[in-house]
């Protein structure tokens, strides 16, 4: 064993640091599995090497971790509304870490400073910064991302569903977004229970309607306004964080993959690269005064079981899902060929592999019921 208190030369093996022999390629490929923006702020500051290669960084993860609240914004009146409640979430609800981040990466103040001495500065005006909460609500999610050059897949976490449920019930959507909408799958129950879990069981509907039709009770009692509710609040909530990803998509051209969920799963917007460069190359077009994008006029599917059981011990009770496409698209479909058209359960493969399981067999399930036709006006 090496004696401790023998001095090392700087050119003896023990004082090689292995991690900086690694080319930049590999570095940046470590750093994009780290991902998180917050992780990816702190690296920035460890070197100046890394503050050189942190902006360069492809794949970022954004996570709203809390919201402001109302006395820190100064405003006199508290918004009211769980969407005006998003766009304060996302405009205003970032952490102290992300707030520092753009400075952080910014550039260094002085080009002779070491990189101790650039990591103890910007550590020390990170604090100092924080000493003021009022400042936190200029440092938007794009603002935090803009000294990122390269992003190409970009994922936004928010803390939880903006849509507010009672316990036991189920909601959830997933929604493709282009300019306008392209389509939405929104999965819902009256409530979601357990019974003794069978990994191995197999799901079954348990209803005595084979035909799938709907019962009578489900006009009289209320379920059917409910499942209406549930699926415009689930739109004006897709469409409301559509409105707000506009300047992130405007400032990042190599965007290839964009994601806008939740920590609870209740909802998901999605855009792929040709979704992404539409938005880009057609203005958004918003819904009058409010702060989301204008909902074109849908054509819509709707499922119904009274009772299914899924894999797990899973229990949907009052499973309903709703799979919505614009009009103009539909009319579309329809003047394709028999063989393309969307129709039967082969046709809404898109809508059953829209969630996770158990819910993506609870979703195959339901398309092989009968399906009921609406139509919802431009709102």
């Amino acid at each position: 064993m090496a004696d401790l208190g023998a001095s090392t030369s700087p050119d003896s093996p023990e004082a090689l640091d292995h991690f900086d022999r690694l080319p930049d390629p590999v570095l940046l490929i470590v750093l994009n599995r780290i991902g998180d923006v917050k992780a990816l702020g702190r690296c920035s500051v460890v070197s100046r090497r890394f503050h050189a290669l942190v902006p360069q960084v492809d794949s970022v993860v954004v996570r709203v971790d809390c919201v402001i609240s109302d006395d820190l914004s100064g405003a006199t009146d508290k918004p009211r509304g769980v969407f005006s409640h998003l766009a304060r979430l996302v405009l205003s609800g970032l952490v102290k870490p992300l707030h520092a981040l753009g400075h952080i990466l910014g550039p260094q103040s002085s080009s002779s400073s070491s990189s101790s001495s650039s990591s103890s500065s910007s550590s020390s005006s990170y604090q100092a910064r924080h000493s003021s909460s009022s400042e936190v609500l200029h440092h938007s999610p794009a603002e935090v991302l803009k000294n990122f050059k390269e992003i190409r897949r970009l994922k936004i976490e928010l803390p939880s569903g903006e849509l507010g449920i009672e316990d036991g019930v189920l909601l959830k959507w997933n929604a493709a977004f282009s300019s306008t909408l392209d389509s939405c799958v929104i999965l819902g129950a009256s409530s979601i229970s357990d019974k003794n879990p069978n990994p191995n069981s197999t799901p079954v509907s348990t209803t005595s309607d084979e035909g799938g039709s709907i019962p009578e009770s489900f006009y009289n009692n209320g379920a059917l306004k409910l499942r209406v509710v549930w699926t415009i609040s689930s739109l004006i909530a897709a469409s409301a964080r559509h409105y707000l990803l506009q300047p992130i998509i405007s400032d990042h051209e190599t965007l290839e993959s964009l994601v806008l969920t939740d920590a609870d799963g209740q909802g998901m917007l999605t855009m792929d690269r040709e979704q992404l460069q539409d938005l880009r190359l057609r203005p958004v077009m918003p819904s009058g005064s409010s702060q989301r994008t204008l909902v074109p006029a849908l054509n819509m599917r709707l499922w119904y079981a009274p009772h299914l059981d899924l894999p797990g011990g899973v229990v949907l009770t009052g499973a309903t899902l709703v799979a919505i496409r614009p009009s103009a698209a539909e009319q579309q479909q329809q003047q394709q060929p028999p063989g393309e058209m969307v129709g039967g359960f082969d046709g809404y493969s898109w809508v059953s592999s829209a969630f996770d399981e158990p819910y993506r067999t609870a979703a195959g399930l339901l398309v092989r019921r009968r399906t009921y036709c609406l139509e919802m006006n431009s709102f």
